[in-house]
């Protein structure tokens, strides 16, 4: 009896020692590394939504890793190669492609139903030979933006978008701006694209095989030729120039991504400023887009599987969408008053139906080198008059030689 009473003695003292509930697991923490962290503005409304997802996690918690744009993809590949890195990257369409060869990205199909999405056109190239290697984080196409006190109608085909250009270039004014330096080689690219693929021009065929020189791309770099002939642009002035040039009532009109319409929308709301699809034959136009992928060396699977789930949820992308300011990687249900305050909205997204990225397509990893070598002779048409078919007809030839050897 007294060694019973022993026994229940010491059970109730350790029973007081224990705590009156049990400790909370810790989060499986999973890091996220992106450029768009590290912006101002943009940046800090992408981790308030974040810091949503954490809020309504009790087990799993991301942290934003910002790393400026131009050292994102050094480090992180330094980092996959060595068998680390974070778990999710937001990557841009050349980091995208690049990663997938060597193994860096983890195959997403087991992660992702794709029948529980209403993804965007451009989704299509978030897979690679069948395989989904990543989800559009954020996405924009191109229109055709214009000042509706200058040019109250649009032009829809290219001969009378000429025309205004021509009748809207007068006074210290242009009727259009783009990019046609290689200081601005990356932006100059990206303009070229949309002529190219206006024109019905692609850089490579189905198979992947170069198509510098086919007929429709030189259609597309004489339609280049004749706006820079015609004297409608500032010529010389940076996309930061021209742009400002646009919001003070300078400039008339400019095929431009969806990320401008946004800034023009935040922060110059008082710019009389619409959108419609570009005035080129065909309806591609240039994609911008980023990926978010998991990395192949996380041991964090589940969790980001978690945030993914979250992340394409309906709400969460309509959340995303306004941080971001552009298209995300769904299709939004917005309401008559939301699409009231930003028509531009849904212009964009019917042009990124038919939008192809900017790069060389079976030539991903290769289209910086490509790219260098087609706007040289790109320049030589614009400056110094050569014909448009021998010039391409030289890149494809010393693509051949120096690229694809």
């Amino acid at each position: 009896m007294k060694s019973s009473m022993k026994y229940l003695a010491a059970a109730a003292i350790s029973l007081s020692l224990l705590p009156l509930s049990a400790p909370a697991f810790a989060k499986d923490k999973i890091t996220f590394a992106a450029a768009v962290f590290a912006e101002a503005g943009r940046g800090d409304r992408v981790k308030a939504w974040i810091q949503r997802f954490n809020e309504s996690q009790a087990e799993v918690e991301v942290e934003p890793i910002a790393i400026p744009f131009s050292s994102l993809a050094n480090t992180v590949f330094t980092q996959m190669g060595g068998g680390g890195g974070p778990d999710l990257v937001r990557f841009d369409q050349t980091d995208f492609f690049a990663a997938i060869p060597s193994g860096r990205l983890l195959p997403l199909d087991g992660l992702v139903d794709d029948k529980s999405y209403e993804f965007l056109g451009p989704d299509r190239f978030m897979k690679v030979k069948g395989v989904r290697y990543g989800l559009l984080f954020d996405t924009t196409g191109y229109a055709l933006l214009y000042n509706k006190d200058i040019v109250p109608s649009p032009p829809t085909d290219f001969d009378s978008f000429l025309a205004a250009t021509k009748a809207q270039t007068k006074d210290g004014k242009f009727g259009y701006a783009y990019r046609a330096t290689m200081a601005e080689r990356a932006g100059f690219w990206q303009d070229l694209c949309n002529y190219v693929f206006g024109f019905g021009g692609r850089w490579s065929d189905k198979d992947g095989k170069l198509t510098l020189n086919s007929p429709d791309v030189i259609r597309g770099v004489t339609a280049y030729k004749q706006v820079y002939d015609a004297g409608v642009t500032p010529r010389g002035a940076d996309a930061a120039t021209y742009r400002r040039m646009f919001w003070e009532g300078k400039i008339a009109m400019n095929v431009d991504n969806g990320g401008v319409a946004a800034i023009f929308h935040q922060n110059a709301p008082q710019l009389p400023f619409a959108a419609a699809p570009s005035p080129f034959p065909d309806k591609a136009q240039g994609l911008i887009m980023t990926a978010l992928v998991v990395n192949a060396n996380t041991k964090h699977k589940d969790a980001a599987g978690a945030f993914i789930k979250w992340a394409y949820a309906p709400e969460n992308q309509k959340s995303l969408q306004a941080a971001m300011g552009t298209g995300v990687g769904t299709k939004l249900d917005m309401s008559p008053e939301e699409l009231a305050k930003q028509p531009w909205l849904k212009v964009y997204e019917g042009q990124m139906e038919n939008a192809l990225p900017q790069l060389v397509i079976g030539q991903e990893g290769k289209t910086p080198e490509i790219q260098q070598i087609v706007l040289e002779e790109v320049l030589k048409v614009l400056q110094e008059n050569a014909d448009p078919k021998e010039a391409m007809d030289r890149a494809q030839k010393l693509v051949e030689r120096r690229v694809l050897r």
